[in-house]
Order: structure tokens, then C-alpha cells, then sequence
């Protein structure tokens, strides 16, 4: 089981910045891929961007690339997600998740940090 704290997301005006980061803990060792998700309002969770816990295979859902990056640090056992040009629709509660093997569900969460777009 890896444990999963975000931080990071606040207020900010439509076109600024944001780092979010999260901190991983436990079993590490297993993990496969680091992924953002978010959850807007009224909406159903959406897959944000990913990262292979080794290598550099990254991805992006089509809303946010050229804007997002995702990284990792694992001798710090961090991920991160920075957000440049925010958009009012980017306003969500953002989640860490961890995926143990190629092709499972992300089985480990975060308990997530809100990030708020205002225009």
C-alpha cells in the first residue's frame, strides 16, 4: 500500500500558476505509475496527466498539455504537477494516484487539494 499526501492547490486568477506535489510513503518499491486526477463540481473524476515511477514515459489528457507538466523526484519520493496558464475550467479537487502494475486500476489515493481558477 502506498500512502499518498497532496499539497499545493489554492486560489490563483485565470492565466497564473500552480505546484501541486505529493508525497509518497510505504511500499513505494511497487509502484509503477504516479498519475493527477481531478474532480470538478457535478462532474465525474477525470485523468489529468501520468508519469512512470522509473523512466520518463509521460501523458497527458488533451485539456492540459502544452500548460501541465508532471514530474517526479524519487530520491524524494515526490511527484509533482505544475499548472501554468490556469483556466476557470481547470477548478477541481486535484488527486494523487499510484498504479501498481501495467494495466490495473490506480489503487492508492490521496485525499486531494482543491485548485481554484477565478477569472
Amino acid at each position: 500500500q502506498v500512502r499518498l499526501v497532496e499539497s499545493g492547490g489554492g486560489l490563483v486568477q485565470a492565466g497564473g500558476s500552480l505546484r501541486l506535489s505529493c508525497a509518497a510513503s510505504g511500499r513505494t518499491d511497487s509502484t509503477y505509475r504516479m498519475g493527477w486526477f481531478r474532480q470538478a463540481p457535478g462532474k465525474e473524476r477525470e485523468f489529468v496527466a501520468s508519469i512512470r515511477w522509473t523512466g520518463d514515459s509521460t501523458s497527458y489528457t488533451d485539456s492540459v498539455k502544452g500548460r501541465f507538466t508532471i514530474s517526479r523526484d524519487n530520491a524524494k519520493n515526490m511527484v509533482y504537477l505544475q499548472m501554468n496558464s490556469l483556466k476557470p475550467e481547470d477548478t477541481a479537487v486535484y488527486y494523487c494516484a499510484a498504479q501498481s502494475r501495467p494495466g490495473s486500476a490506480f489503487g492508492s489515493w490521496g485525499q486531494g487539494t482543491q485548485v481554484t481558477v477565478s477569472s
